[in-house]
């Protein structure tokens, strides 16, 4: 049985890629914090409707074929579970001197709500792997 074919377990995946590609994010804009003129950046929300736009666009594009396993991939075709994600500009509530747009405070609410979202989603995760393996154990056995 592979769970990449069940839909749950298919979107709990997409959604443990976009709360991990959105750390990811926050981060950089913490690192950013005392770089002159950087625009802090987060990711578009997750949606059922993107995801399905995403499915629709990958399966109408041409594939670039990699004719050696060295070959890198071009960027728009990679798959792994941060792929597909785009970065915005943040609306920047408050804007220092140098151009820097980084709230440190925001960031950190930002990266508090990603950690809650991704435990979460890892708990909902286990418990329906355990469903799974309950249901898959011979009658009588506890």
């Amino acid at each position: 049985m592979n769970l990449a074919e069940i839909p749950l377990f298919s979107m709990l995946r997409g959604r443990l890629g976009y709360l991990n590609e959105r750390q990811k994010v926050v981060a950089q804009n913490i690192a950013n914090a005392d770089t002159a003129r950087y625009a802090a950046q987060d990711l578009k929300p997750y949606s059922f409707d993107a995801k399905v736009q995403l499915a629709r666009q990958a399966q109408g594009a041409s594939v670039m074929a990699t004719t050696q396993a060295g070959h890198m991939t071009p960027k728009n075709e990679r798959r792994g579970l941060g792929s597909g994600f785009k970065t915005v500009k943040s609306p920047d509530s408050e804007t220092t001197l140098n151009g820097n747009s980084v709230v440190l405070e925001d960031e950190m609410i930002k990266m508090s709500d990603a950690r809650m979202n991704y435990d979460a989603a890892i708990t909902f995760y286990q418990k329906s792997l355990n469903i799974l393996r309950l249901a898959a154990k011979p009658p009588g056995r506890v």
